[in-house]
């Protein structure tokens, strides 16, 4: 067989083809484009359910799940704020990520560092109140992230009562355990802001007398603390 050269082509039959073409471009171009839609995040499954896809291992469930929850927000051709999500879902998740893996800290992180960053101040409580409900679980071990939530509450919601609340945690929970000791001070420097500088320095004189501190630094800091406490305490007395 022998191909034809496309000037053979009747001039009819191609401009048939160039009008079909034209009208396929016009066509395409009055359609709208289209939309990216977000998905809803979806209810956390039950804790039975995750345990059995498990097969006895809990450990990769709760890291697949933990990854699965911080990559929602991005979405093919969307991206959720997160703000935008369903918090009450959101804190669903991270129990059951916790519950599957208890000695993890990455739900902990999410929830204080992530979630709690959001312009919105019912969800960055709905978070901060997580952090402080699993923090008596294992005291030792999930401090930190209490510690930032009084971070939290104190210089982003303005709400010292809060932050003062999960301080004087981390301080009761703190003997016998590896918390830093300026975690377990936290309440002394909350009640100073706060204006409740005899509170304060009870506290701070009390932990001096307790020969709980060791290190000479840390020990003449303090004393030197609540020297200037008192100093101050004197002068606005009349």
């Amino acid at each position: 067989m022998t191909q034809r050269s496309w000037r053979q082509v009747p001039s009819s039959v191609l401009a048939a083809v160039g009008v079909a073409l034209l009208l396929q471009i016009g066509w395409r171009a009055q359609q709208p484009r289209p939309l990216a839609t977000a998905l809803a995040l979806p209810a956390a499954p039950a804790a039975t359910v995750l345990k059995l896809v498990g097969l006895g291992d809990p450990l990769p469930v709760a890291h697949f799940a933990a990854l699965y929850l911080q990559a929602f927000d991005n979405q093919p051709g969307v991206s959720i704020p997160y703000w935008d999500l369903d918090y009450f879902r959101v804190e669903a998740w991270l129990e059951r990520i916790l519950d599957l893996d208890p000695a993890g800290q990455y739900p902990l992180l999410m929830a204080s560092q992530l979630y709690a960053q959001v312009p919105d101040p019912g969800k960055q409580r709905r978070m901060l109140e997580f952090v402080y409900r699993r923090f008596f679980e294992d005291p030792g071990r999930r401090w930190r992230w209490l510690a930032h939530a009084a971070i939290v509450a104190k210089h982003r919601l303005g709400d010292p009562s809060l932050a003062l609340k999960y301080a004087q945690a981390i301080a009761a929970h703190s003997r016998n355990r590896n918390i830093p000791s300026w975690a377990s001070q936290m309440p002394i420097f909350i009640l100073e802001d706060m204006g409740e500088a005899e509170s304060a320095q009870i506290l701070l004189g009390g932990l001096l007398a307790s020969g709980t501190l060791t290190d000479p630094m840390e020990i003449r800091f303090l004393t030197e603390r609540l020297a200037q406490m008192q100093e101050k305490n004197v002068k606005k007395s009349p």
